[in-house]
């Protein structure tokens, strides 16, 4: 058997996202950490509550491999667990709270969780769900009043030691499952291990570091605003814990006012907003009245950014840079990126293919492509998810010939910068002619009574599919279908233009602003491809 200090070399040669957490703490122990509202803590204390969390989960028989389910709102606690998990060697659930029950019931059966942390405000969710899964066995609360039988999250560990918990935990481990959007259908585990992280965010400092300006990051304050249970957002966290910077979290559901206030109170350096958070952000009363100065850094993923957004985003913050970034849960989860300095007259691209990642673009028989060609991205390297957790069918498809298909239709030019055309499975083909959605939605994003905008192909008994446009208008605005179909025509090929359109108040999104096609094409009628 190993001694302690024997224990401890072998973990500090490891990748071990636990690690790098107490490793913070000896390096920068009264450094403030992580900031929750009134809460404030150093990376010594965040490091002691993590040991104690991780103790506590050891004391309910917590193992290697085990699963523990987390359903809350950003918090201190949340992000605590991530870490407590991993220094132990137990995997983390992070639960999408947007589901509906019968949903966040499948992902808890699938996952094989044994232990449920759920927020204040879903208390009764879980309550509600427990008789259908069966395998939780314990229930802890982060709220003042759990139900009976339900553990309180800060009584019942506050008694436990903060030493290291010192389990050997290996880098090929997985560290969370984190399931997909399910925009396609039911959502599927990604199992994304220590390795795959702790490489990602190294090559994400080799590629943020190249920008100019950018050496001070260390010393960044961050605001991690969109939810942590999707890895766009914990792994951005993730990535300022990385470098030793401060994470700030959000104690509100996403609000344009408590942005600009979050920024300009807690002297903002960074942030990473989806393009749909974006654009209601640059929509706030007297934007202008917030003090901003200090923000440095606008990152941008989950979708290409518009050309328009971006005009918005430096008028009235002239001095961030704008890093665009590319991804996927299943690539732990980002892909490439669109440095600043090289943005200009490649707003639409997605930047380059980051170190240590190889990316072909293939037809649908896996031959490349010729070079600007449209095919699909699939890749291959250190930060590749380990599996589609207890689907072995979904992860040999997803994985064919050695090479993650991502699904994405992109294209790439001879400097190597990546375009993304649109998501595979959301191409429409009507009349043999290939028609790409996020084409036609560019076009009508930049209509002046248009406000948002979604495209999806439908049954047409001439053409197999036709073009139908779904179409928010902005406040106050009328507009025609027959206006946005000549709007179309005058800037798009005949065949591309919307052949239908509907208006609605709302599109519907997920968790992470990204629009649920599937829910349109099932309220507006699948195509012969769906």
């Amino acid at each position: 058997m190993k001694s302690k200090e024997e224990i401890r070399q072998e973990l500090g040669r490891r990748l071990l996202l636990g690690e790098m957490m107490a490793r913070n703490a000896r390096k920068f122990p009264n450094k403030e950490a992580l900031v929750y509202g009134e809460t404030r803590l150093t990376y010594q204390q965040l490091n002691a509550r993590i040991n104690r969390l991780a103790h506590a989960l050891r004391d309910l028989d917590i193992k290697k491999g085990d699963k523990v389910a987390i359903l809350a709102h950003n918090c201190n606690q949340f992000m605590e667990t991530y870490f407590a998990l991993a220094k132990i060697g137990g995997v983390a659930v992070p639960v999408n709270f947007r589901l509906h029950p019968d949903e966040i019931t499948y992902i808890l059966n699938q996952s094989d969780a044994k232990v449920l942390i759920s927020g204040e405000d879903f208390l009764q969710t879980a309550k509600g769900i427990a008789k259908d899964v069966p395998q939780v066995k314990t229930y802890v609360s982060l709220g003042e009043k759990p139900f009976e039988g339900m553990l309180n999250f800060e009584k019942w560990t506050s008694g436990y030691s903060d030493e290291e918990p010192l389990i050997l935990v290996d880098e090929d481990d997985p560290l969370f499952i984190m399931y997909t959007a399910g925009t396609t259908g039911r959502p599927k585990g990604a199992v994304i291990t220590h390795k795959n992280e702790m490489v990602l965010w190294m090559l994400g400092a080799s590629f943020v570091l190249t920008e100019p300006g950018m050496s001070n990051l260390w010393n960044f304050r961050a605001f991690g605003a969109p939810p942590i249970f999707h890895l766009a957002s914990f792994g951005f966290c993730q990535f300022m814990f990385f470098l030793g910077a401060t994470v700030v979290l959000p104690t509100k559901v996403f609000d344009p006012v408590y942005i600009m206030e979050t920024i300009e109170k807690e002297r903002i350096n960074a942030l990473v907003l989806v393009p749909a958070m974006t654009f209601f952000v640059l929509l706030t009363p007297n934007l202008e009245k917030y003090d901003t100065s200090s923000l440095q850094v606008w990152g941008s993923s989950g979708a290409i950014l518009p050309v328009e957004t971006r005009k918005q985003i430096k008028k009235f913050f002239p001095n961030v840079k704008i890093f665009d970034l590319f991804g996927q849960t299943e690539m732990s989860a980002l892909v490439a990126g669109l440095l600043p300095s090289e943005s200009e007259g490649r707003e639409t691209s997605v930047g380059k293919i980051l170190p240590f990642i190889e990316m072909r673009v293939v037809d649908d028989d896996d031959n490349d492509v010729p070079l600007g060609a449209v095919g699909e991205a699939v890749y291959r390297g250190p930060t590749v998810m380990k599996e589609y957790y207890k689907d072995p069918k979904a992860t040999a498809e997803a994985m064919r010939n050695g090479w993650f298909h991502g699904g994405d239709l992109v294209r790439q030019d001879e400097q190597g910068y990546i375009y993304i055309v649109d998501r595979k499975k959301d191409m429409i083909v009507s009349g043999a002619e290939n028609i790409y959605p996020a084409e036609v939605e560019a076009v009508l994003s930049t209509h002046p009574k248009v406000m948002e905008c979604a495209v999806i192909g439908v049954w047409d008994q001439e053409w197999g599919e036709s073009v139908k446009a779904i179409v928010v208008r902005k406040p106050g605005e009328t507009v025609t279908p027959e206006e946005i179909i000549d709007f179309c025509k005058a800037r798009l090929a005949s065949y591309k233009k919307p052949k239908s359109v509907d208006f609605v108040d709302a599109l519907p999104r997920n968790a992470m602003g990204k629009v649920l096609k599937r829910e349109l094409r099932e309220k507006y009628g699948k195509s012969v491809r769906y």
